[in-house]
């Protein structure tokens, strides 16, 4: 198992990123995965720079560890050859370290240029075309695309990487997976599902696994559940409401009927090391080769020291 460091852009300010980025990497995690949004998921968590330039600066300040987007959505907010020109700088500045995640998104981070937000199945259409944009402008040559949902007219990126940068697809649910199989370098979820991997394994994927081990590190459980309930309540949000909400306020209003008891499961409450090993250890026998390890919390700094047992 490969064991990362998630960089939350949400819960961290730009600088904040870089410098966690580097001490990761000094403390010998495999890789890091940074999310892309425009908005957090609540007000308290603070925070939401514009991932590819903290990307370009994680490139400089680091020369080992491996970075990827988890998840990019190249669909409503950005466009698919816009994306591809990102992610190729981001290869270069990374000297072939980085990787491209990729998703179908959240409302939260879509509507804000005043488009429609599409149906599930929609999306996962236009992330098929996204991918076949990317894929074809990483080769270096003019393109052009006319798809369903997207047009590409004589686009060439001049900086075309010699080595693509993987495209890692995340998947939820099972038409994903086959997506992640059929088009991705390897595929992502926040959860230990071995259903999925058992779908992705069974379309023929074979790329790597990617996941996320959540927590709230904390000297106490107590602690920890409030620092968890305050900065991380969506994530004991049901359904469809992750993807449907648009505005951090609609979080918080659900999040009203969270209780910290709602969070266990799917956050590790405070610095037992064997609680952390233990939901590393779903992952593992889910089918994951690389997890990312999530501090919710502030201290971000005292967690890297403290996650670095168990790279």
């Amino acid at each position: 198992m490969n064991i990362g460091y998630w960089l939350s852009s949400e819960e961290q300010s730009p600088h904040d990123l870089v410098q966690n980025a580097k001490r990761a990497e000094d403390a010998g995690f495999g890789h890091v995965l940074i999310s892309d949004h425009i908005h957090p998921w609540v007000d308290a968590q603070g925070h939401s720079p514009f991932v590819w330039g903290v990307v370009g600066a994680i490139a400089q300040a680091t020369e080992r560890i491996e970075l990827g987007t988890a998840v990019t959505c190249p669909l409503i907010r950005i466009h698919p050859a816009i994306v591809a020109h990102a992610a190729a700088t981001a290869q270069a500045l990374m000297e072939g370290r980085f990787f491209l995640g990729v998703g179908t998104g959240e409302n939260l981070n879509e509507h804000v240029l005043g488009d429609r937000w599409p149906r599930a199945d929609e999306r996962l259409e236009m992330l098929d075309e996204a991918v076949d944009i990317i894929r074809a402008l990483f080769g270096g040559e003019y393109e052009t695309y006319r798809g369903k949902h997207y047009d590409v007219e004589q686009a060439k990126l001049y900086d075309a990487p010699d080595t693509p940068p993987p495209i890692v697809i995340a998947a939820k649910a099972e038409n994903a997976a086959k997506l992640a199989a059929a088009k991705g370098d390897g595929t992502m979820n926040t959860s230990p599902d071995g259903d999925i991997v058992k779908i992705y394994k069974g379309a023929g994927g074979s790329g790597p696994i990617y996941g996320k081990v959540a927590g709230a590190f904390a000297a106490s459980e107590e602690e920890a559940r409030k620092i968890a309930k305050e900065r991380q309540p969506n994530t004991a949000l049901g359904g469809d409401l992750s993807t449907e909400l648009a505005l951090p306020r609609d979080f918080e209003a659900a999040a009203e009927l969270v209780r910290e008891e709602d969070l266990e499961g799917s956050v590790v409450f405070g610095d037992d090391p064997g609680r952390w090993r233990d939901k590393i250890e779903e992952f593992a026998d889910a089918g994951f080769t690389h997890v990312a390890l999530h501090n919710v919390g502030e201290d971000q700094r005292g967690f890297i020291e403290f996650a670095k047992q168990f790279v």
